[in-house]
């Protein structure tokens, strides 16, 4: 791990108020903190382990669970909630055979219920990286699954 993260912590060696930029690089190069990731970044920056868990657990951004090729979010927004969003989200669990916030077990994708995207004219809404589909139905949602 040590061999992976120099190149990204290295610039930073000692740099405490670096923290949180680190964590993002760190994040963007690995896609979560894993356990050996935090302590390198504790290591490096001069700070403890506990200081590194407190801040990264702070902020949504941050993960500690690797995450899957691809994320699938379900919009539970008041209009899609209307417009079937419940339904969209169990046939998408029924689908991958996992639950919001998990992943699958090939790690091919993470599952997750969100709040609202802001798109409730095309409610509701699903979004798979960084595509948005509109107009969701379940036969619609397993059709692009199965493309991925």
């Amino acid at each position: 791990m040590r061999e992976r993260l120099s190149p990204i912590l290295a610039p930073y060696r000692g740099q405490r108020g670096a923290l949180i930029p680190v964590l993002q690089k760190v994040q963007e190069e690995l896609g979560y903190l894993p356990e050996e990731a935090v302590s390198e970044i504790a290591y490096f920056l001069g700070v403890s382990e506990s200081e590194v868990y407190g801040v990264a657990s702070f902020y949504a951004q941050f993960r500690f669970i690797r995450q899957g090729e691809h994320t699938i979010k379900v919009c539970q927004g008041t209009a899609c909630h209307v417009r079937g969003g419940p339904r969209i989200l169990e046939a998408v669990e029924r689908e991958l055979g996992i639950q919001s916030g998990e992943t699958t077990e090939d790690y091919k994708f993470s599952l997750a219920r969100v709040a609202c995207f802001g798109s409730c004219a095309l409610a509701p809404v699903l979004v798979v990286d960084k595509t948005v589909y509109g107009r969701m139905t379940t036969a619609k949602a397993r059709k692009i699954l199965a493309e991925y």
